[in-house]
């Protein structure tokens, strides 16, 4: 009997700009249920994976499979990849092979979802329309691709009311129930994180990829984001894979963590293996003297995470 695929597998990922090799022969795993953290020093090739994932480039080299379903085995991915589609679904049982697919496929149909480094909010509108908004593939469809929805046809209406019961329910969750009407960008900081995490959600994603989502965070909210990250691993049949410098924060929620160094894996497994791994130091470490001090407190933080923290 064939062992279950992961949600996510990544296989012998290259990506080459020209003569740089900024990803080197990278494989690394995400299983539902879990947060897996990809960590390393700046260079390290983090986003470029993400960019990979989520189709904003096209790998040189490499597999990058979604298996929607657990009972997915590495025969069917194999029939998959020879059969150059991008992915087969039947009986509820998607498969898809992110590498050849656009990226406004691999969000509406792969169901991955992604947030960046610098939040993207729409400022100008509500912070209720924000999650509306996000949810206007379910609602085109209801409207056929016409002009339907602007007529009151039934199907729309009833599209339409789901997508505010979704919204409702998020604004719920993140605490922002009093703000719905309130401009996105009158929100603190912190609550725009949130809020732009929520809207990932109303996507409905298999795979939520978070670049750096506790950058700029007091204590106060990094605490209000790991249990909001928690509560969407745990209850929302959604893993996450996320970018974070915050060894803290990494230390505290993660299941599982990739380590990167100069573009190729140099470490991979549960935050105490990361912890004492001597390589995952020294890529720390070994920076230029006038980095050292940064990196030092790095590791400092990543230590005192585990020690104060749990991987759940």
């Amino acid at each position: 009997m064939q062992a279950e695929m992961p949600l996510l597998v990544v296989e012998h990922l290259t990506m080459r700009f020209g003569g740089l090799v900024a990803i080197d022969d990278l494989s690394f795993a995400a299983h539902r249920g879990e947060i897996t953290a990809l960590i390393g020093p700046n260079g390290a090739g983090k986003t470029t994976v993400f960019n990979c994932i989520t189709g904003f480039y096209k790998p040189t080299v490499g597999r990058i499979a979604l298996a929607h379903d657990a009972t997915t085995t590495q025969t069917d991915l194999d029939r998959l990849t020879n059969s150059g589609d991008r992915w087969r679904k039947a009986d509820g049982r998607g498969l898809y092979l992110l590498e050849r697919m656009p990226d406004y496929e691999i969000t509406a149909k792969a169901k991955v979802a992604r947030t960046f480094q610098n939040i993207r909010l729409f400022t100008g509108m509500t912070v209720l329309e924000n999650l509306i908004v996000a949810q206007h593939n379910a609602l085109m469809r209801a409207s056929g691709w016409t002009v339907l929805g602007l007529v009151g046809a039934r199907r729309f209406k009833e599209a339409e009311r789901a997508a505010v019961e979704r919204a409702t329910f998020w604004l719920d969750l993140i605490g922002l129930t009093l703000r719905a009407d309130d401009p996105a960008g009158d929100l603190p900081y912190g609550d725009q994180r949130r809020l732009e995490i929520a809207r990932a959600m109303c996507t409905g994603p298999r795979l939520l990829c978070l670049d750096e989502p506790a950058a700029g965070l007091n204590p106060k909210e990094s605490l209000e984001l790991n249990t909001l990250l928690r509560a969407i691993r745990d209850d929302h049949d959604t893993a996450i894979l996320l970018i974070e410098h915050d060894m803290s924060v990494v230390m505290e929620i993660s299941d599982h963590v990739v380590v990167l160094e100069h573009g190729a894996k140099i470490s991979d497994g549960t935050p105490s293996h990361i912890k004492n791994d001597p390589a995952v130091i020294a890529a720390y470490l070994g920076v230029d003297e006038d980095e050292e001090e940064a990196a030092e407190a790095e590791i400092e933080g990543l230590q005192s995470g585990l020690d104060h923290g749990g991987a759940r």
